[in-house]
């Protein structure tokens, strides 16, 4: 021993960092092996005077002594100690100093130790009684080391030794790629290399690692490192303090999760893709297989399971919405997404569906008499796979139970825990609102399609007056039905009115506000309106609904519809050959002649229904026969891409094809269109006009004379006989008896009569007056009164409307006679005599 002060390791020759601190070797016996200058200027003793002799000689008294023996040996048994002790001075004073005791390994393979003091002079007054002083490095919540500068361990507090569960002997004297080897720890090794070099500390540098305390999951730590120097400048080593924060980092992953599943999971109102976003998150960030399983109805938009309760002996029909896998097409699942799912009687499934609580299996049983027993098949695959862990959650919202989720680990080896069932709950708790969404989207959309399906025409037909084809393209199920509407009614004197509407907004307040405005059209058209006068009419309505439903609103605090509407509507008349429309905000029809050409008539615009500012004004046009007329809602004609011009343009394109049938060319119309999924109903209502020519009309100019009605029975019945209808004579002479009748009583100058031959027999009378006649129902006493009664009684339908010089009285009848109440021929003749008694006896 050359020098007692080589005999202290270099690695400790300034332990902790603290400048000045005396360090002394002491080996298996306790004698001194090494001895420093800080430990010379600390006690007064040389080291030649210590090394080789019992460390007790420089304790205060024999007293001492005695009880450093019994010290020693508690020594051996704890593995050191720290805390504060009186040492005896060279010149006889009684020290106070910090003294810390830690075990080495000596050469020899022998226990040695080694004994850092600092004297109570250099500690802070706070830690005078060495508490403080324990407290800070011994006690300390957070882990700190100290490395030599070959990073080799020189001393750590208990705290990291709790919080990474490596023995103080397995870590003093060693490296950290010792101690933990791998990427992780060589990363850090790198960047303690650098702070010792540089000096610059590294504050919350990550560090991840599978360690002794806990196999089966990975700890996170936040680790910071400085240099020590001392009041010299000379390096000594470094300290490294560290904090796990695998909790911290769990719930930063579980944010992240729950931020992504915000993302994801609802993306669309469709249950299906729902459920398949659901299973898609979660592998393979929770679970390495996942599948959602939702109750038959749920896809259907029907009502979902009964309230979480007791299910008895029914088990609900499953159908697979959900399943992801880190196995590519996931063989691993019995079922495939969109497949019914067996669900065994005696289940987890079962249970959590009546319990509405989770099931959390860490680890999987699936020994024999389980209710695996029920379902061999699945056995199969969890054995096949190596399923050895389960979650089970159910899938409620709103009190319904929906369905259930499966999370199962095969290749993750650590089996699932509470934290990861309270994530999964979460995942599925905000799924299940976007399930529920979407599963009462899909019912009020099938609920507005088929109430919209059931207000629109089944059946369309133009009499004698056009020939009809059309088509209805709901918009996008992302935006639900719509409130288009079209129709073809038929009117008096074979005239026919097409219709077309567009309620803003889409959904079953849509339809059902445009059932409402059909349903008005209807009896609108039924009084022989003109076109004008029915849209001021049906504005009229749309602003008293809208009134209702703002009070409605204001009442009962529901949010109402947002009603408002535009209109087309047409009479043509194939008498005439003329066309008489107006419109509310609508697109203009489209007219294309016969040989192909085609144009929109300038038509006024007028506002959209509802509200109420400018009066609606008629234009009427002829149409050669032929000709064809278009109606349309603005889905046809304008996309988010292409404004109405170029929509009306390629439409214009497309109608100029005469020849095309009607089916054929509602098609071309349609395939036309920029993209199959519109935001917008697409509607297309076509007409090609027919005309009725001199062989199917006849009219008469009668004088207002009250001998004239046995001359026009005389007219009428010779035109029936020439038309091939004299079974209809009868009832036709008492019809134009009493019609005529009522123009001569009632109306002053000229008196028109007229036949229509078409799918009806249809006769007209024409007067000046503007008073429409009303049916009375006569008392038995009464002479007069039932002309109009009886016209009722013979005709198929009958009615008046208003013209330029005054009105119109008409009457039809069917081509194939009835007689009503039994009469025959000879019976209505009676009749019909009495009825002429009746008018001749009261004329002047």
């Amino acid at each position: 021993m050359n020098s007692p002060e080589g005999m202290v390791p270099a690695a400790v020759q300034r332990p902790m960092g603290t400048a000045g601190a005396a360090i002394a070797l002491l080996d298996a016996e306790g004698a001194v092996a090494g001895w420093t200058q800080a430990a010379q200027r600390l006690v007064g003793y040389a080291a030649a005077e210590v090394v080789g002799r019992p460390a007790a000689v420089i304790l205060p008294s024999a007293k001492d002594r005695a009880k450093a023996y019994a010290f020693a040996r508690r020594c051996r048994v704890s593995g050191g100690w720290s805390g504060v002790a009186a040492v005896r001075h060279r010149d006889g004073r009684r020290l106070d100093v910090s003294l810390r005791v830690s075990p080495l390994s000596g050469p020899d393979g022998r226990t040695q130790w080694l004994v850092s003091a600092t004297g109570m002079a250099a500690v802070t007054s706070w830690a005078v009684n060495g508490s403080g002083l324990e407290s800070l490095l011994t006690r300390a919540p957070i882990g700190i080391i100290v490395r030599d500068l070959e990073l080799r361990c020189i001393w750590v507090n208990e705290t990291l030794e709790f919080q990474d569960g490596i023995p103080r002997e397995q870590r003093l004297g060693r490296r950290l790629t010792e101690t933990l080897p791998g990427a992780e720890a060589e990363a850090a090794e790198g960047v303690m290399r650098r702070v010792l070099n540089s000096g610059t500390p590294v504050v919350d540098h990550d560090f991840r690692a599978w360690l002794p305390l806990d196999r089966r999951r990975e700890r996170a730590f936040s680790a910071s490192f400085f240099r020590l120097e001392d009041a010299d400048g000379h390096v000594l080593g470094m300290c490294g303090m560290w904090v796990d924060v695998t909790g911290r980092e769990r719930a930063r992953e579980r944010l992240a999760i729950l931020s992504e599943a915000s993302a994801r999971i609802g993306s669309s109102l469709d249950v299906m893709r729902t459920g398949q976003e659901l299973a898609d998150l979660a592998v393979p960030l929770l679970a390495d297989l996942v599948t959602v399983d939702l109750a038959e109805a749920v896809p259907l938009g029907e009502e979902p399971l009964a309230r979480l309760g007791r299910m008895g002996k029914h088990i609900p029909a499953f159908r697979r919405a959900g399943l992801a896998s880190i196995h590519q097409e996931a063989p691993e699942s019995l079922w495939a997404q969109g497949e019914a799912v067996f669900v065994p009687r005696t289940s987890p499934y079962t249970r959590v569906l009546s319990s509405g609580k989770s099931h959390l299996e860490p680890v999987l049983d699936t020994s024999p008499g389980t209710w695996l027993d029920q379902d061999p098949a699945r056995a199969q695959k969890i054995h096949e796979y190596g399923m050895h862990s389960m979650m089970v959650v159910p899938i409620h919202a709103r009190g319904a139970v929906l369905g259930v989720a499966v999370f199962v680990r095969t290749e993750d080896p650590v089996p699932f825990e509470q934290d990861d069932l309270l994530l999964a709950e979460e995942l599925v708790t905000r799924a299940a609102l976007c399930l529920d969404n979407a599963r009462r989207y899909t019912r009020e959309r099938a609920a507005a399609l088929a109430l919209q399906c059931n207000l629109l025409p089944h059946h369309l037909t133009g009499g004698s007056a056009v020939e009809v084809a059309s088509r209805y393209l709901p918009a996008d199920s992302h935006y639900g039905a719509g409130g288009d509407w079209f129709d073809v009614i038929p009117l008096s004197g074979a005239r026919v009115a097409l219709v077309i509407g567009d309620v803003v907004g889409h959904g079953i307040n849509a339809a059902a506000t445009m059932g409402r405005l059909r349903t008005a059209v209807h009896t609108l058209a039924d009084m022989d309106l003109p076109p004008d006068e029915l849209l001021a009419h049906l504005d009229d309505l749309a602003i008293r609904l809208i009134e209702e439903d703002a009070d409605a609103k204001d009442k009962e605090g529901i949010a109402a519809a947002v009603l408002g509407a535009t209109c087309l509507y047409a009479v043509y008349d194939p008498v005439t050959r003329r066309c008489t429309m107006a419109r509310a905000g609508h697109p203009p029809p489209a007219i294309v002649d016969p040989h192909g050409q085609v144009t929109f008539p300038d038509l006024p615009a007028g506002t959209p229904l509802g509200l109420g500012m400018v009066p609606f004004e008629s234009v009427e046009v002829e149409l050669p026969e032929a000709s064809l007329l278009a109606l349309y809602t603005d889905g046809l004609v304008e996309t988010r891409d292409q404004d109405i011009d170029a929509g009306m343009h390629r439409l214009a394109t497309v109608l100029a094809q005469p020849g095309l049938p009607l089916e054929d060319l509602c098609s071309a119309v349609v395939d036309t269109l920029p993209s199959p999924a519109s935001c917008d109903d697409v509607t297309l209502l076509l007409a090609r006009t027919r005309t009725l020519g001199p062989e199917q009309v006849v009219s008469w100019e009668l004088p207002s004379d009250p001998a004239v009605v046995s001359s026009a029975r005389s007219l009428a019945v010779r035109q029936l006989i020439t038309w091939g209808l004299q079974d209809l004579a009868a009832t036709t002479e008492l019809i134009v008896s009493e019609l005529v009748t009522n123009a001569i009583r009632h109306a002053t100058g000229p008196i028109r009569l007229r036949l229509i031959r078409h799918q009806l027999l249809t006769c007209e009378v024409s007067d000046t007056s503007d008073s429409l006649p009303r049916v009375r129902h006569a008392r038995i006493t009464d002479e007069r009164g039932r002309g109009l009664f009886l016209v009722a009684q013979m005709s198929h339908r009958r009615g008046a409307r208003y013209t330029t010089g005054g009105k119109i009285v008409w009457a039809e009848q069917e081509l194939t006679p009835v007689v009503p109440g039994g009469d025959d021929p000879v019976g209505l003749r009676n009749k019909l005599d009495r009825t002429t008694s009746r008018i001749e006896r009261s004329s002047p």
